[in-house]
């Protein structure tokens, strides 16, 4: 269950580093977060169906783990960036 929350909250600050445009990937990382596009029905709070499709986890193994790694520094930064308080969250 703890791996699933990571899952969500890191695709959720995927997303939101995309949107943003704060970092400048490599064409190949851009692309291979691009298509973590696919999980997006299964990162909102309250989906009916939480649990991810294949096409989800084939496209998050696919995802290079440097690329992964330092969109989820950057979008961890994004609060500070912005001159807003740091983002907490729970721990369940």
């Amino acid at each position: 269950m703890a791996i699933m929350k990571f899952i969500v909250v890191s695709l959720v600050m995927v997303a939101i580093v995309l949107q943003s445009g704060v970092i400048e990937c490599q064409p190949t990382c851009s692309a291979s977060l691009s298509n973590l596009n696919v999980c997006a029905p299964f990162v909102v709070p309250g989906t009916a169906n939480p649990s991810p499709s294949a096409d989800c986890c084939s496209a998050l193994q696919s995802v290079d783990h440097e690329c992964f790694c330092n969109t989820l520094r950057i979008s961890a930064r994004l609060p500070s960036l912005c001159n807003l308080p740091p983002l907490s969250c729970a721990a369940n």
